[in-house]
């Protein structure tokens, strides 16, 4: 087993770069859709929508940055084109969305869709004893799902 600087098993490291490129693709559009969301919303849950959506996607920017270096750290190259990232998404793409049932429903349905993503990335990460990710991913999963709570108790 060749070990990697920070002593961490080169060719797991390698899985876990490949996956967490995949998370990172994922976030790109869901801040994408965050923006969008925030940006076009109407109605009157405009007011308590549209600080929510800039604290969303302020929240997802960190987490891509945070992503990002990670994958750094594991010696890999995070991708970092729109084609990349639309090429390994799979969360929803929203496209003028200004309603706020819809424009919720979307957001659940992305988180749950990276939720999904990074419970794979838990497992790879704890495989490898790559306490840093491992951490990283269970930090964003518990936000995660409070998030997702708080969003279906606003639905009712």
């Amino acid at each position: 087993m060749k070990l990697n600087e920070i002593g961490l098993d080169i060719e797991q490291s390698k899985q876990i770069v490949i996956k967490l490129n995949n998370l990172l693709s994922n976030f790109q559009v869901y801040y994408q859709n965050l923006r969008g969301v925030h940006w076009n919303i109407k109605g009157k849950e405009f007011f308590v929508l549209h600080p929510k959506f800039e604290e969303l996607y302020t929240d997802a920017q960190e987490k891509v940055d945070m992503i990002a270096e990670r994958i750094l750290t594991l010696s890999g190259t995070p991708l970092h084109t729109f084609k990349d990232y639309m090429e390994n998404a799979a969360v929803p793409i929203g496209r003028n969305v200004s309603k706020d049932e819809e424009a919720v429903k979307l957001i659940i349905a992305s988180l749950t869709e990276i939720i999904l993503i990074e419970r794979i990335i838990l497992e790879l990460s704890d495989e490898a004893n790559d306490e840093g990710t491992n951490s990283m991913m269970s930090d964003f999963i518990s936000e995660q799902e409070k998030t997702i709570w708080m969003l279906k108790s606003w639905q009712g």
